[in-house]
């Protein structure tokens, strides 16, 4: 990431005439002691307004980059909710070259750290496995590795879009407690059925998986043969881990495949909602984050999120 004083690592489009470079809010006066009635921390507070991430934030805070009504903020503090807060521009020079980046992961890479011999997405992220169509006017540096993290997973067996960031605002938007962000998969199924006892339909808590049956399964217009009150279990009223999970929109893209969308992300959710109504997924792509598309960005390849484009 870039430090003040260096040259910026690549150019990057103004933002629009009359946008201010901070959030405000009407003057008021500072919070008193920890826990005072009606204050936050600075850097929650910061992270609520999409400012920067806490981390961040107490960066920024250290180096006395943030003002609060006016006076250099102090790490720790608390604050009222309507205090005004500004960044300055080293804080947003710094902020301006962070980037994000969009990957379609191949089956066989790891999100993250690498694992049993398998490589990391951020392997992927080289000069040579950039999209040739990617049109953000962005220059790759090896410097853009540095705390690219992915903000959220997916499985090693999965194919499709996942997001490596530098910006702390974007995995906050994406993976932060109180994200509601849609992800939407193209899930290619089989049928495998209940076990013969039809348990998973008449228990009450269905928090544990149930036996499947692969003698002689449907691969061919599973939509023909599934149950639609099992579809509309798979879109709510299952459990995992003990937990309810939230609703999903769930419909048949083709005879084969389901299209789904969720706003949480348990792991090996799908294929684990699908056991439990007799479903074997053998395919599984996410084609969006939020506002964000995979499109036509080829297996193995990235590019940059441009400027215009928001989650």
């Amino acid at each position: 990431m870039s430090t003040p004083g260096n040259p910026p690592i690549f150019r990057r489009a103004a933002p629009p005439p009359g946008r201010a470079p901070s959030t405000a809010a009407k003057p008021a006066s500072l919070g008193a002691a920890t826990g005072s009635p009606g204050t936050l921390r600075l850097n929650k507070r910061m992270a609520e307004l999409g400012m920067a991430s806490r981390r961040e934030a107490d960066d920024w805070i250290g180096r006395g980059w943030v003002k609060v009504n006016g006076e250099v903020a102090t790490m720790g503090m608390q604050v009222t909710p309507d205090v005004r807060i500004e960044i300055n521009k080293q804080a947003q020079g710094q902020q301006a070259n962070q980037v994000t980046i969009l990957v379609n992961k191949p089956m066989g890479i790891v999100s993250g750290q690498a694992e049993d011999g398998h490589l990391p997405a951020i392997s992927l992220i080289q000069p040579q496995n950039r999209w040739t169509e990617d049109n953000a006017r962005f220059f790759f540096h090896p410097k853009q590795l540095q705390s690219l993290v992915p903000a959220g997973r997916l499985d090693i067996d999965s194919i499709g879009l996942l997001v490596l960031t530098q910006d702390g605002r974007v995995a906050r938007q994406l993976i932060g407690e109180d994200s509601v962000m849609e992800k939407e998969y193209l899930v290619r199924v089989i049928y495998v059925g209940l076990d013969k006892s039809g348990q998973a339909l008449a228990d009450p808590n269905p928090g544990q998986l149930v036996r499947m049956d692969d003698d002689d399964p449907v691969t061919t217009n599973v939509q023909a043969v599934f149950p639609p009150a099992l579809l509309a279990r798979l879109r709510h009223g299952l459990s995992l881990d003990g937990q309810a999970l939230k609703p999903a929109k769930i419909s048949w893209q083709n005879p084969e495949q389901l299209r789904v969308v969720l706003t949480e992300g348990k792991k090996r959710q799908i294929r684990r909602m699908c056991e439990l109504v007799g479903l074997k997924v053998v395919g599984l792509k996410r084609v969006r984050i939020g506002n964000v598309m995979l499109g036509n960005l080829p297996l193995g390849q990235w590019r940059y999120l441009a400027p215009h484009e928001r989650f």
